[in-house]
């Protein structure tokens, strides 16, 4: 009977593991998804706003996007679970999908120093304590 309930409990155990964290084929698309300026410009501009979310014109009005190109990259980061979109009334809102985020980012840093302690800041989702750098800078920034 014991040994039944620590299998029960090992299956368990990986049922929520596979629940909680991302495959590589979902990383590979979500990836894909932030390699391409707009999208990436996109999803940090939501990720900004926070779970409000915005209208859709009101993203293309803020990083001058038409339409048609929008609802492009839209529907791609839609597909790869980085942002969901709610109906109100005649208006379309779409919200960065966060746990997607968190799952990201804990995929890229599992085992981070090889499972030892390491000097890396933890870094939540805080504003930076500095100014956002200007349009077209590619220096490093903090994801929220």
């Amino acid at each position: 009977m014991v040994a039944a309930d620590g299998a029960a409990r090992v299956e368990l155990q990986s049922i929520v593991y596979h629940a909680l964290h991302m495959d590589t084929k979902h990383v590979l698309k979500a990836l894909a998804a932030l390699a391409q300026d707009s999208r990436l410009a996109i999803f940090r501009l939501l990720i900004q706003t926070g779970p409000a979310g915005l209208y859709a014109s009101k993203i293309g009005e803020a990083l001058h996007i038409s339409s048609s190109a929008l609802s492009f990259h839209l529907k791609e980061l839609s597909h790869a679970k980085l942002v969901v979109a709610r109906q109100e009334g005649r208006f379309v809102v779409y919200t960065a999908r966060f746990d997607t985020m968190s799952e990201l980012m804990g995929f890229l840093t599992e085992n981070c120093c090889a499972g030892e302690t390491c000097d890396l800041p933890a870094q939540g989702c805080a504003p930076a304590a500095t100014a956002r750098p200007a349009a077209g800078d590619t220096g490093p920034h903090d994801i929220c």
